[in-house]
């Protein structure tokens, strides 16, 4: 091989795989004078050099003090010291892909389904081979070999088969790359990301505001007839995306990440950073969602704790024990000690439980459990008027050695409001901006 032919062979070693020419030439150097040392059968105390001059491509050797002739060097000399110049040039290659993408961590890459490994996706980078583990996919998502898809470099760390690239499809950081892409106001920093909240492949809550006045910042992740959130939803599979508009004043935010559903009132305790909201029967469900997603995702997105409750259930919760028919002071008394405070707690108590607080029967106690619910589960009449106070139970007159007679209650109040049970949260309903 003539010094013009190894000067191209550097080049274009340089060219396609990245590697600096002059850790290639060192890396030739330090193979052939190794090899030259065997060839000539010396000992490794022996001094031998190989000096490449880079403009000519000329090898000059010496072992011993004196110059040879590279051509001279043995077969096997030979093979040892190409075999060394592939290693470094594969260990310099390695260096090269790992810097890369070590500077590229927290980036949108764009590669194809190269294989399957374990349930794992080994996808081709260009020059890099990355793994998408099975639990860094997007849930239900399938893949053939050669698919194209797009992924969020998670990690790269160093391994003895090479700089290993992990990649995620599920990690929050991947829709903040693909809003990016897919929004120029972003990239730009027009539009900002204040938060995400999601469930692969299910949902995600997206806050986002505008440092531009001019500028709509949900209108901008939209797009025109919603073309940008459409374009994402089609590359997360599927996945529903609600875009809100971050608010500083905490309860206006709270408000819009629980949507679609409407808000009533909102009880916040800033210092603890919970809250309780307050919705109309109707929106319950909605503003739980389904399994209860969109009031998990809303408590993650705002940073805060958050409570739902229905107009009736706040009302329930508020009943009195005296607003039943027949519940006296001294009664009330008794079950205030037993630590039944509200017609909620009372219709939640057994015959034995009630049996037990001293002075009342059996069948006080069961008329008192069929009233307290009998008032919860009466709907509240139309026009906003008060219902109509439940059946009251007879009271028991206690053994007179023991108790005394309980009185009936002077003014019995009104015993209306809904079931009060806790909402089914499998009943929701999910919503989709844009």
């Amino acid at each position: 091989m003539n010094s013009k032919e190894l000067l191209s062979i550097l080049e274009a070693i340089e060219r396609d795989k990245g590697v600096d020419r002059e850790i290639l030439i060192q890396a030739l150097e330090a193979a052939v004078a190794t090899a030259a040392r065997k060839s000539e059968g010396v000992s490794e105390e022996t001094e031998a050099t190989a000096t490449f001059d880079r403009t000519t491509g000329r090898l000059t050797v010496m072992v011993g003090g004196r110059e040879i002739d590279s051509a001279r060097l043995t077969r096997i000399a030979a093979q040892t010291a190409k075999q060394v110049i592939i290693q470094k040039i594969r260990e310099a290659e390695r260096d090269v892909i790992f810097t890369e993408f070590q500077e590229r961590v927290g980036d949108i890459v764009t590669g194809s389904v190269h294989r399957f490994e374990r349930g794992d996706i080994i996808v081709e980078l260009g020059r890099a081979e990355a793994i998408l583990p099975k639990s860094e996919r997007i849930p239900h998502e399938e893949y053939h070999q050669g698919d194209r898809l797009q992924a969020y470099v998670l990690e790269v760390r160093k391994s003895a088969k090479g700089p290993a690239i992990v990649l995620s499809r599920s990690h929050e950081g991947f829709i903040r790359g693909v809003f990016a892409l897919e929004v120029p106001e972003i990239s730009e920093g027009i539009v900002e990301i204040k938060g995400i909240a999601r469930e692969p492949g299910d949902r995600t809550k997206i806050a986002v505001t505008s440092t531009d006045e001019k500028v709509d910042c949900v209108g901008a992740c939209v797009g025109m007839r919603g073309t940008r959130v459409k374009n994402i939803v089609r590359e997360l599979h599927g996945e529903k995306v609600d875009i809100i508009r971050w608010h500083d004043d905490p309860n206006e935010f709270i408000a819009a990440a629980l949507s679609p559903a409407k808000i009533t009132e909102i009880q916040a305790q800033a210092e603890a950073k919970r809250a309780v909201v307050i919705v109309e029967d109707d929106q319950l469900s909605l503003a739980i969602g389904k399994r209860g997603q969109n009031v998990r995702l809303a408590s993650k997105l705002t940073g805060w704790q958050l409570e739902i409750r229905s107009k009736s259930q706040v009302s329930a919760v508020e009943l009195p024990l005296r607003s039943l028919t027949g519940v006296g002071p001294l009664l009330e008394q008794r079950l205030h000690e037993a630590r039944i405070m509200t017609v909620q707690q009372l219709a939640t108590q057994t015959v034995e439980q009630l049996t037990a607080i001293k002075g009342v029967g059996e069948k006080t106690a069961q008329k008192l459990v069929e009233a307290a619910k009998a008032a919860l589960a009466a709907p509240p009449p139309a026009g906003g008027a008060a219902a109509e106070p439940a059946p009251a139970p007879a009271e028991e007159a206690a053994p007179p050695s023991t108790e005394e007679a309980v009185p009936p209650a002077t003014e019995p109040q009104d015993a209306g409001g809904q079931p009060s049970a806790e909402p089914d949260a499998s009943a929701g309903e999910e919503h989709q901006n844009g």
